[in-house]
């Protein structure tokens, strides 16, 4: 029986956990939080620091393990890649194209010189001549230590820029152009440098402008501006010559113009592998796992369908203890994954959670009436 080790403990690395236990494998788990989900729930769990690279390495070697796969955050890749620097496993890129992915100052300058749709850079250096700016930790995830700064605010430039520092690993920040615009996520799966299949996702900040929290499959894009992006993941994994397997980005979508603001290659968190299961039928995590134990991917099976589907993060504004949800509308409910108790004091998104809900509608004017409650946060009361 092979030896896979995945590389989270949080809830939404379930339906990987799920999938390659399913597929016969022997799967041991790794986290410092004894409380995640799959610390809690799985056989195989070992308690431990996963970003001391040394003790990861020494855990690998002594359990004898054939495959790695990162889990729902963007360390687990991080250090997945730094396992994998003899590239004696699979389906993962090199230490080298992972820190320009996952690095939003190096990401960025790769961006420029590949010529791709991304916002302005500001130097350390140079004037601000175009504002407002959006000030970024280099390294950090889920909208953590970001301020938006408009031009008659520049004296808040220096807080924005040392509480950035602070939620970046490196100490390092990131001024760039803030693009007004909508949201979206395009997921895609890629073999030798070309897209197989890929889904888009509108998705919206409702407790914290920087972390997304409701989402929907989108299966109306605008079709010219898709092969524009598309074109435009062909080419970063052809210059940064990618593994087969998931890139995901986050895009701002502005009339008829669009700009990359995230890449990625590890499966995005908060359980969006199951909205696209649910909303598209698409295996989403049991596909993302295959390249990583060395499997190839097969779609002929796949079967499309389309189901109506939302994707809420319960979560608040302010920190408070969590009583109960009190809803304005009938909903039918077709997922719900608690992560907080009745008498929990949940902190403020994005450090906190109450749960994860998917919706199910019957039509599509109905998931847009309970999708705008949902944004507007008028679809339940939080007690």
């Amino acid at each position: 029986m092979d030896k896979v080790l995945l590389i989270d403990t949080n809830i939404s690395s379930f339906p990987i956990y799920d999938f390659l236990i399913k597929s016969g494998h022997e799967v041991f788990v790794t986290g410092s939080n004894p409380s995640d989900f799959l610390a809690k729930s799985v056989a195989n769990y070992i308690n431990i620091d996963y970003s001391d690279v040394d003790k990861m390495q020494q855990l690998v070697k002594r359990l004898n393990i054939d495959f790695i796969v990162p889990g729902c955050n963007d360390l687990s890749y991080k250090i997945a890649s730094r396992l994998n620097s003899k590239q004696q496993f699979y389906g993962i890129d090199n230490v080298e194209t992972t820190e320009i992915i996952n690095n939003k100052q190096k990401f960025r300058l790769f961006a420029k010189q590949a010529n791709l749709p991304v916002p302005k850079i500001i130097n350390e250096n140079e004037p601000i001549d175009i504002w407002p700016v959006i000030i970024k930790p280099a390294d950090a995830y889920s909208g953590r230590g970001i301020t938006i700064i408009k031009k008659d605010e520049k004296e808040l430039l220096h807080e924005a820029i040392e509480r950035a520092k602070t939620f970046s690993a490196s100490g390092k920040y990131l001024i760039e152009q803030y693009i007004e615009g909508q949201l979206f996520s395009h997921s895609a799966l890629i073999k030798d440098r070309k897209i197989l299949i890929d889904f888009i996702v509108e998705e919206h900040c409702t407790a914290n402008p920087f972390a997304v929290d409701t989402s929907y499959v989108v299966d109306d894009f605008p079709s010219e501006m898709l092969s524009n992006i598309r074109a435009s993941i062909c080419a970063t994994a052809r210059y940064l010559n990618l593994s087969d397997g998931l890139i995901h980005t986050q895009f701002i979508k502005h009339n008829n113009s669009f700009w990359l603001i995230e890449i990625t290659r590890r499966c995005p968190g908060d359980l969006y592998s199951l909205l696209i299961e649910t909303s598209t039928g698409f295996p989403y995590a049991s596909i993302y796992a295959m390249p990583f134990l060395n499997r190839k991917i097969d779609l002929s099976n796949y079967s499309s369908s389309h189901k109506h589907i939302i994707r809420h993060t319960i979560s608040q504004k302010d920190e408070h203890v969590y009583i109960s949800l009190d809803f304005s509308v009938p909903v039918m409910i077709e997922k719900f994954f608690p992560l907080s108790l009745a008498g929990d004091k949940v902190k403020a998104s994005p450090f906190g959670r109450i749960g994860l809900l998917f919706i199910s509608c019957r039509s599509k004017n109905e998931l847009s009436e309970i999708f705008n409650k949902t944004i507007n946060r008028d679809l339940y009361l939080i007690k």
